[in-house]
């Protein structure tokens, strides 16, 4: 599916990250999935603070615009970290599927003892949104964000 033109958007549920950027915001996320590449959390500290801000408010949409986002963000590395990226071998984009919530965003739901999301729940949310709760359902994202991403998407 072709990328959606979205403005850069951080979350109430990353309130406590953005004003320093020190983790890595979705709309960040986003784009890095967008674009291929994947960028650890200790690259992300190597970069200074406009880095970061540059990176969440590029724009990353049509085909040239994501073209542009990845060698600027290859170059960054290179020249931050001395090394290069790292590239995503595969990106199981299911924030695009429409026709059903994933099964990953249901499980996580139940974990944190939210009601599991409706078809027209899904389907009211923009496309961050779905990223971001795609996102928190995975291993490896700190998991207390989940519920308040609910609270915040369906308050």
């Amino acid at each position: 599916m072709k990328p959606v033109d979205i403005a850069p958007v951080f979350f109430n549920f990353e309130h406590d990250f953005v004003e320093s950027l020190r983790c890595i915001p979705m709309i960040v996320r986003y784009k890095l999935d967008t674009c291929g590449i994947k960028l650890k959390l200790q690259e992300w500290v190597k970069l200074t603070v406009a880095d970061k801000a540059r990176l969440a408010n590029q724009a990353c949409y049509t085909l040239a615009e994501i073209n542009k986002y990845r060698l600027d963000l290859i170059t960054l590395i290179q020249v931050r970290c001395q090394h290069r990226v790292s590239e995503l071998s595969d990106v199981d984009a299911a924030w695009d599927v429409l026709s059903q919530v994933p099964d990953e965003v249901q499980q996580k739901a139940l974990e944190w003892e939210c009601s599991p999301l409706t078809i027209q729940q899904w389907l009211q949310l923009n496309i961050l949104q779905r990223f971001a709760l795609v996102k928190l359902s995975r291993s490896g994202h700190e998991g207390k964000n989940f519920p308040r991403a609910i609270q915040e998407f369906f308050s």
